[in-house]
């Protein structure tokens, strides 16, 4: 983490590409939301603006670890980690750390734009807010941790895994619509998706209703599965990767 963060401070082009991109978004989004309110369209601009925020936790809180990582690959300094007094659980704790430092800094800066250019106020959400952010996070590490699995098995070209991974589980999650629109096998793999249930629940709350524990429950019980799967499949493809020598060779 220390590492990560002397890196960080002393690039200002890192802190900018941290907060460019959901600034971007949520002005943009912003904007369809008023555009669709002159309009006279049934949409709620609570409705699209609580999801580009959510959705901002799950984007980044798998992209940046799977950055983090691919940093120490691009770098040439993966295979010094690896040989350094540093364990593998070790290892995956500072990455995740670092990450939710920045997935913190981004949710800030986006809420307090959200508040002053459009009224939003992320307390909307209510007591909701900490356990919706919280799945849609682990959800993202997970995710996080397959994309930097498949790096260490297949190699370097396999980046782009870590970098799109989260965006197949874009239409999935119901993010700017009711899982309802989606046709029935896909509503059946959404069931299956924590992020999904984090969607609905933040609609039922801004449309008035109780927040979801029991959707929240299931949500949060997938990702402890999915957080075991994925370390397992972590140490099994680090594994792997040191018995065919594939350490040594990235960033040649």
């Amino acid at each position: 983490m220390r590492r990560d963060f002397a890196a960080l401070r002393r690039s200002p082009i890192r802190m900018f590409e941290i907060l460019f991109w959901p600034t971007v978004e949520l002005v943009l989004w912003g904007f369809v939301t008023l555009f669709l309110q002159s309009q006279r369209v049934p949409f709620v601009v609570t409705f699209l603006l609580g999801a580009v925020l959510l959705w901002q936790v799950l984007q980044k809180a798998s992209n940046e670890i799977s950055i983090a990582f691919l940093e120490d690959i691009w770098s040439r300094n993966l295979l010094n980690v690896q040989v350094s007094p540093l364990s593998s659980v070790e290892y995956v704790t500072g990455l995740m750390l670092f990450a939710l430092g920045k997935v913190a800094v981004a949710v800030m800066v986006m809420a307090g734009l959200a508040y002053a250019l459009y009224g939003f106020g992320v307390m909307t959400l209510g007591v909701g807010l900490v356990p919706f952010m919280g799945v849609l996070l682990v959800f993202g590490w997970s995710l996080g941790l397959v994309g930097i699995s498949a790096v260490l098995r297949f190699g370097e070209n396999a980046q782009v895994i870590a970098w799109s991974l989260v965006f197949v589980v874009q239409p999935l999650a119901g993010i700017f619509y009711p899982v309802s629109v989606l046709p029935e096998p896909l509503r059946v793999v959404a069931w299956f998706t924590p992020a999904s249930h984090v969607f609905e629940g933040m609609r039922t709350v801004m449309a008035g209703g109780a927040v979801p524990w029991d959707r929240m429950a299931w949500a949060a019980g997938l990702n402890v599965v999915y957080v075991a799967a994925t370390l397992a499949l972590f140490g099994w493809a680090l594994r792997y990767a040191r018995r065919h020598g594939k350490l040594s060779r990235f960033g040649d």
